[in-house]
């Protein structure tokens, strides 16, 4: 059976080393390759596979293209229309978003209370995601920290929808509260000396950037002794539901993290 991640670039994808620790872990003799599909070229692609082709794990610039071409979708690729995992079963595309539950697993794993107030830095498709992932674990207020207020739209209603109050502040503005956990979506220059203002304002950090690491904000959490997840806990958890969709087994989250750590040591 054939699996792959495919994107634009791919080369970079830590995709592969999971999977395939994932497999050699359950003893199946699947192929996992990373492909490069390039933006507006999905549909031809996923209409040109083979019978022998399982799932595909999908990344940028495809994620909202995987949510249009499949023929059902999870709840969490109809509320974001993003979508970075497709099933084939049956002659069946199915779309699902393993980032979500995902977070919400490394959160569990960290050992620390579900946020009732919560920080997100940025207000992309990741802002977004996670946004989703804080609502379902019932948070109360949450305040995006943004360059521009009109990126975070997207993210911004669907928190509302959720019954979420939400407060949007400028990356320059000063920090009004202190919040259960902040959430970084942005690259760790864009954090720049403010990172240690940040991480004291939070009772924990979840920073998905992960290479290179450790950034700014995770060096200042662990300066703090503040609990800090980064973007490979996501990676590894994602990727754990990932399997399970496509294998119906599972495997635990630390042989896929320790798999990625490995890979990215190895650059």
């Amino acid at each position: 059976m054939q699996c792959a991640v495919i994107g634009s670039p791919i080369a970079h994808s830590l995709s592969p080393a999971m999977h395939r620790a994932a497999y050699a872990e359950l003893g199946l003799d699947w192929s996992y390759e990373a492909v490069e599909v390039a933006e507006g070229e999905l549909a031809s692609f996923v209409g040109a596979l083979g019978d022998d082709v399982r799932g595909l794990s999908v990344t940028a610039p495809l994620k909202r293209e995987a949510a249009a071409v499949g023929n059902q979708r999870s709840e969490e690729v109809e509320t974001l229309g993003v979508a970075n995992t497709l099933i084939v079963e049956d002659g069946v595309l199915a779309a699902y978003n393993t980032d979500v539950p995902g977070a919400a697993s490394a959160i569990a794993e960290l050992g620390i209370k579900p946020p009732r107030t919560a920080r997100i830095l940025g207000g992309g498709a990741t802002a977004t995601s996670m946004t989703l992932t804080l609502a379902r674990l019932g948070v109360e207020t949450l305040e995006f920290v943004v360059r521009d207020t009109s990126r975070a739209a997207e993210a911004v209603a669907v928190a509302r929808s959720r019954g979420v109050e939400v407060v949007v502040r400028l990356l320059d503005e000063p920090l009004m509260t202190r919040v259960d956990l902040l959430v970084s979506t942005v690259p760790s220059e864009v954090v720049g000396s403010r990172s240690h203002e940040l991480v004291d304002s939070s009772r924990a950090v979840f920073d998905v950037v992960y290479d290179p690491w450790p950034t700014a904000l995770g060096h200042a959490a662990a300066e703090s002794d503040v609990p800090l997840l980064s973007g490979i806990d996501l990676l590894a958890h994602q990727a754990v539901l990932q399997v399970e969709l496509m294998t119906g087994s599972g495997v635990s989250p630390q042989l896929l993290r320790e798999a990625a750590l490995a890979q990215l040591s190895a650059r």
